[in-house]
């Protein structure tokens, strides 16, 4: 492992990558639409071997004491031991909590869905709108593929059927609201160079990472930053440029 991790660093250091990708472009990603029926809205995006699927279900509940007309958005990752050795079973690890963090910013501050029209009455019940991420195999770059996931399946999602009392999933007919497409795109420091979209070789041996969010404008609705290493302005600049560019190329696989 110690070899590759130095054969990789030496590609980097080149500009180079492990797979003859360029340092800007992404793997091969495939977006599939409404695969689970039982769904409110699904999605699955494989992104090279990183396999992601999300499911979006609603149901009535009561809003947040100080938001008393708007709907609320909650946001899960689990992290199968299926889809990685590294993975546990047991309380959700820190990744997960960041990645659930990542994907949940990036709709919510972009303004992806307008929480006021999901309340039903006002202080007392309102529609919760929840997204679970499932990693099915995980081979870097795991916030990418899942936050694509997400708003391609809010993108499909039907509300169900409401008569005061129960929910019927059985019956959903009026689409979900959503007025942005939020992307993230992914660019790691590794040897002194950017990449986008890593895979986990490359994260491994990552020196810093930067998620940038854009909008449908372009304009950067969240960042994260992960990894040891410090980032220069010129390097988050060129983050912040690839997440515009590679954003636009991303959006149009979900429609």
């Amino acid at each position: 492992m110690m070899l590759q991790n130095q054969y990789i660093l030496n590609l980097a250091s080149k500009g180079l990558r492990i797979d003859k990708r360029k340092q800007d472009e992404f793997r091969k990603t495939e977006v599939e639409k409404n695969p689970i029926d039982k769904a409110e809205g699904s999605a699955r995006v494989r992104m090279g071997k990183t396999d992601v699927l999300v499911g979006v279900k609603m149901e009535v509940g009561e809003p947040f004491p100080d938001k008393q007309d708007e709907g609320t958005l909650i946001v899960n990752a689990e992290f199968s031991p299926l889809a990685s050795p590294k993975f546990e079973t047991g309380p959700p690890r820190e990744d997960a909590i960041e990645l659930a963090r990542v994907v949940d910013r990036g709709i919510r501050e972009s303004g992806a869905i307008d929480t006021k029209k999901l309340c039903i009455k006002k202080g007392e019940k309102v529609w919760m709108v929840f997204i679970d991420i499932q990693i099915l195999n995980h081979d870097g770059n795991l916030m990418d593929a899942a936050a694509l996931a997400a708003i391609t399946a809010l993108l499909g999602t039907k509300i169900p059927e409401y008569d005061g009392k129960m929910v019927n999933h059985e019956k959903r007919t009026k689409k979900l609201h959503v007025l942005f497409k939020p992307v993230p795109v992914t660019t790691v420091k590794i040897a002194g160079n950017m990449f986008v979209d890593p895979c986990l070789d490359e994260e491994n041996i990552m020196g810093a990472r930067l998620t940038v969010t854009t909008k449908d404008d372009g304009n950067m609705c969240s960042l994260q930053k992960g990894g040891s290493e410090p980032l220069v302005m010129e390097e988050i600049e060129k983050a912040l440029d690839l997440a515009v560019e590679k954003g636009k190329e991303l959006r149009k696989l979900v429609g």
